[in-house]
């Protein structure tokens, strides 16, 4: 597996004459993984990019998410960067090369578990939602076998699928396959984007879901997420753009006009990073080849950035 080095090239925009109005590319720091500084720094974020898109060819899926990382990275750029005390590093990006998605997910594992160490907090630039897989792989290797991990999908689709290759529709299955301490949470599911037999899946493993119809910022919801956060030591969330409706995210693999409000989903992003228990964020699924007017890579950069800013707080 290849690993990209950040690039400089991607962090550029307007400079404000006002020395306390800065932007993300005024503030960004770009390291290798393997000479990153010592941090001694109250909230350190970590970008790390993941070009794969297997999972979603494999998943019979439209590919381009792996061009998504650098497109969502030039549009977080220019945003007005509203913390005082956080810091950003870009660590670059883990290159799935030859179709070899297993290799890139351990290699992306190991970069995470990499910036654990280094007190970093990995926000995750997807690529396929085949992404969480290492995701899920680097912060198990951080915090051992034993420790109870509860993993929160904002998707469509469970991904729950029993299949002989791993792909973008298999994490889920995976995971709960293989670790008798990890819990899944997913809000949004859609009726038609999944068949009975996922369903039925997702009462196999026990796990915890709201349809896409009775997902809201309200009480009900936030209530089902702290039941399911109670339960565990660690929480990763991830979240699948697919999730969002076709008219504000129109380039995903899976587009629908079902989806939910972008509104909704930073609501709920807000509500999550929130949580001490939260140790990460992976985004998913921007597909740039497909999009319309680069408008959900804009909308994936606006939600990067909410989540950094509400973190933990």
């Amino acid at each position: 597996m290849m690993k990209s080095i950040p690039k400089k090239d991607l962090w550029t925009g307007r400079i404000d004459k006002d020395p306390f109005s800065l932007r993300y590319h005024q503030v960004v720091q770009l390291h290798q993984v393997d000479q990153l500084p010592k941090i001694g720094h109250n909230k350190v974020f970590s970008l790390i990019g993941f070009e794969c898109d297997e999972g979603v060819r494999r998943n019979q899926g439209r590919v381009g998410a792996a061009q998504a990382p650098n497109e969502i990275r030039k549009f977080l750029s220019s945003l007005p960067f509203h913390q005082r005390e956080e810091k950003v590093i870009d660590v670059g990006n883990v290159v799935c090369e030859d179709r070899e998605l297993e290799k890139a997910q351990q290699e992306l594992g190991t970069t995470i578990r990499r910036l654990l160490e280094k007190q970093c907090i990995p926000i995750i630039l997807g690529g396929g939602h085949e992404t969480l897989y290492g995701h899920y792989l680097g912060i198990r290797e951080f915090l051992g076998s034993k420790a109870s991990l509860g993993i929160i999908n904002i998707d469509a689709h469970f991904d729950l699928r029993v299949d002989d290759v791993p792909s973008s529709g298999t994490m889920f299955q995976q995971i709960l396959s293989e670790d008798l301490h990890a819990g899944y949470l997913c809000l949004g599911i859609q009726k038609p984007g999944n068949t009975k037999a996922l369903f039925e899946e997702a009462e196999k493993h026990d796990c915890t879901y709201i349809l896409e119809e009775d997902v809201m910022d309200d009480e009900h919801t936030f209530g089902v997420i702290d039941e399911f956060c109670s339960q565990y030591d660690f929480i990763i969330l991830t979240l699948c753009t697919d999730v969002i409706s076709s008219s504000s995210a129109p380039g995903v693999s899976a587009p629908s006009p079902y989806g939910l409000d972008p509104k909704t989903v930073r609501s709920l992003l807000r509500y999550l990073v929130s949580k001490e228990k939260v140790m990460s964020f992976d985004l998913s699924e921007v597909n740039p080849r497909v999009d319309e007017n680069q408008r959900t890579s804009r909308l994936a950069a606006l939600l990067v950035a909410d989540v950094m800013e509400y973190f933990n707080q």
